[in-house]
């Protein structure tokens, strides 16, 4: 009897182990499911998906009592505001005004302050002052002096702006003035001399400004270039009839 109750003992002691076992086991496998999903569900997008705006389904009911209202004209102020979003817009047969862009009646510009002495630039300065523009850019192009490829991109440049921003006539733009101006700062360096003096260098820098008009086209200006040589010309055969006739001779002479 002993032995009997011995071996029930431990059977019944060992079995508790087992089951318990089975629990734990199984306890953990759900547990780490219920993990595992949880990481991949996002609060975040529950949320979004929980209050996101979805388009609302109309009634017919709701829009057939809208439009009985609309038509009775007992809209409140939000539906009748609504309700005027909604309708479809007519094109109008009215064009827009044109706008008109002012002509301006001159165009100034001006270089950048660069290394030359004032007085040689103002001698490139009356070269171009009362010419053309074209004639202008003309004369700097072939002229053999080494500030003149900068003054030709300056009165191109102010040529561009003069037509594209205020509306001016390229063929009759003239650089009606050009002068000189000194820059803000000389520098000034020292210059050894003999006999342990020195003297003082200035290295100048200067600018030039322009200001572009509309005048007489280059045409134009040889037309009355000829007219005007053409009235000096002083001969027996040739009578000119848009001169009136100056001490004239009596019909009779005896």
């Amino acid at each position: 009897m002993q032995s009997v109750a011995r071996q029930v003992r431990c059977v019944s002691h060992l079995g508790t182990p087992v089951q318990f076992r089975i629990a734990a086991t199984s306890s953990r496998i759900q547990w780490q499911c219920q993990r595992r999903s949880a990481s991949y569900y996002n609060p975040l997008q529950w949320i979004q998906e929980k209050f996101a705006p979805k388009p609302r389904k109309a009634d017919s009911v709701d829009e057939k009592k809208r439009s009985e209202q609309e038509k009775q004209g007992q809209q409140s102020v939000f539906e009748a505001a609504v309700s005027h979003e909604k309708r479809p817009k007519t094109k109008s047969t009215e064009t827009a005004p044109t706008v008109v862009k002012k002509k301006a009646t001159e165009h100034k510009y001006s270089t950048a302050n660069f290394k030359i002495s004032h007085r040689k630039l103002n001698m490139i300065g009356r070269q171009i002052s009362g010419k053309p523009i074209d004639h202008a850019i003309v004369q700097m192009q072939f002229s053999e002096k080494r500030a003149t490829s900068r003054i030709k991109s300056m009165l191109a440049t102010a040529k561009l702006h003069a037509t594209a921003y205020k509306n001016m006539d390229p063929s009759k733009l003239i650089v009606s003035e050009a002068w000189v101006t000194k820059g803000p700062k000389q520098l000034k360096r020292l210059e050894p001399r003999g006999r342990g003096k020195f003297g003082i260098r200035v290295h100048p820098d200067s600018r030039m400004h322009v200001i572009l008009r509309e005048g007489k086209t280059f045409e134009q200006l040889k037309k009355e270039q000829r007219e005007r040589r053409l009235r000096r010309i002083v001969s027996a055969g040739l009578v000119r009839e848009d001169v009136p006739l100056r001490n004239p001779a009596r019909t009779w002479q005896w």
